[in-house]
């Protein structure tokens, strides 16, 4: 009988949420469509991207300042390797604390918590005259990426319509490969001081934007302030869009696991969220466990190794990344996730075999002049098919498939599970290179062939879905 009232109580809730919004249109006039781009949603959508571009510039910034930051402050290459690796023992801390901060604290108030993490990090690398600030720094950026990581598609996912999320995230990912692309390009030309204040810029960009921004509808309805998500969810729509039918879906599935304790660890762990735990930690582990922070915190060193100049291997990376990422961003809603994941991995496989290649040919005195170039489209190949579907869709795909009473506590383990993966390669990649240069690569391409096979067959399509439709049919098909 209590559900029933509640059913009743949020179908006349929606109700009066469309006649309140609604005054007028009822004689004759033309709803505008729920999936129409409004300016809230825009300024939404930038400060995101500026909190990706951000992503971009640290784990840039390592690959052009290696060699000057250790003659400048003398350090070892262990302790260039801990600062560099310091970003994900970071994101590792913000992983725990990802899902819990976000459920707490809201995702536009998260926001307000990272930008000074971001800023403070920043300029204690700046103005660090010992290791122990720089490491310092670095901890405070990656702890921000550890809960951004998780807070970005999870906000887009919940403000964006459904036939533009993939679209609208992917476009936001975009912007970490041109903070990326910025710090390949200029760094080499600018003091690593200088580099780490830029890198406070998307910081200073976000502050007036925050004050602009709604709270996620979803995350409204979840504590209760349903005056505010009506607010919300008009300011993301239009004041005159037709939202009776996404309000009461999203209120009515919300209401539904109001029964379900919320944003407990151990709840990922009942029989009907094992389908979905496996699928976000899986995909989670693969992509970091396939080699793309040791490509990205080192391609410098990885280039002049394979006997190219290194601002040339930059800068062409650069260009090749920020074109993938275009391309992903405009097929991701057309060919959907799971083609895309599936493209990218086989790509990230044969690039990284090919690196390893043409370091084993190099190791054997052969093919001397043609191993540097094999080596450079080597790299293109494998962060090229990175930016088409690996970069991303895994963030959006765990920000789909989990229940809203539970997805704080998903978005925490698939982060911080991924996290330690990504760790473990950026801390021991320079140790592997040395050990082995084309071991090192054949590893990877081994771990990103396990991730075809993972992709297909257990990874499902969730283009042109809503949020409640991708949930309650992973939920049911749990064994």
């Amino acid at each position: 009988m209590m559900e029933e009232e509640r059913a009743t109580l949020t179908q006349s809730e929606a109700e009066a949420l469309l006649v309140r919004g609604g005054d007028g249109d009822d004689a004759g006039g033309e709803h505008q469509n729920s999936s129409s781009v409004t300016t809230t949603l825009v300024l939404s959508t930038i400060v995101a991207a500026s909190i990706h571009f951000g992503h971009g510039c640290v784990i840039g910034y390592t690959a052009p300042t290696q060699s000057v930051i250790m003659e400048d402050l003398g350090l070892s290459l262990a302790q260039f390797s801990l600062f560099g690796s310091m970003s994900n023992l970071g994101s590792i801390l913000g992983a725990l604390a990802s899902g819990r901060t976000t459920d707490m604290v809201g995702r536009k108030g998260t926001m307000w918590i990272l930008n000074l993490f971001y800023i403070v990090g920043w300029l204690a690398i700046a103005f660090a005259k010992v290791p122990w600030l720089l490491d310092v720094g670095r901890l405070l950026l990656g702890f921000r990426e550890g809960i951004a990581s998780y807070l970005v598609p999870v906000y887009l996912a919940e403000i964006t319509p459904k036939n533009l999320r993939g679209r609208f995230t992917a476009g936001v990912q975009m912007m970490s490969v041109i903070g990326l692309s910025m710090m390949y390009i200029v760094g080499p030309f600018i003091n690593w001081r200088v580099l780490a204040l830029i890198g406070i810029i998307p910081g200073l960009v976000q502050l007036p934007l925050l004050f602009f921004i709604p709270e996620s509808p979803r995350w409204l309805v979840k504590v209760g302030r349903e005056t505010e998500f009506e607010t919300a969810l008009r300011s993301l729509r239009g004041k005159t869009a037709n939202v009776f039918e996404e309000a009461t879906s999203i209120k009515g599935y919300t209401d539904s696991m109001k029964r379900f304790s919320w944003g407990q660890m151990l709840d990922l762990f009942q029989k009907k969220y094992v389908h979905s735990l496996v699928i976000g930690i899986g995909i989670m582990v693969l992509q970091h466990s396939g080699g793309a922070h040791g490509y990205t915190y080192y391609s410098g060193v990885i280039f002049v190794s394979a006997g190219l100049s290194e601002y040339a291997g930059l800068s062409t990376l650069a260009a090749v990344e920020m074109v993938m990422a275009v391309v992903s961003a405009s097929l991701i809603d057309k060919f959907g996730r799971r083609p895309l994941l599936l493209v990218s991995s086989g790509g990230l496989c044969l690039g990284s075999f090919l690196t390893g290649t043409s370091f084993l040919l190099q190791d054997h005195q052969m093919w001397s002049e043609g191993t540097p170039i094999l080596a450079l489209i080597s790299i293109w190949v494998y962060m090229g098919s990175y930016q088409v579907g690996m970069v991303v869709i895994p963030w959006i795909i765990v920000a789909e498939i989990f229940p809203i009473n539970v997805k704080g506590a998903a978005g925490s383990m698939a982060s911080l599970i991924g996290n330690i993966c990504s760790w473990i390669v950026s801390y021991n990649f320079n140790f592997l290179f040395q050990w082995s240069s084309a071991g090192t690569f054949f590893i990877f391409s081994a771990i990103c062939g396990l991730s075809v096979i993972f992709v297909a067959k257990m990874v499902p399509e969730t283009k042109g879905r809503t949020l409640e439709e991708i949930q309650a049919s992973i939920t049911s098909s749990s064994p």
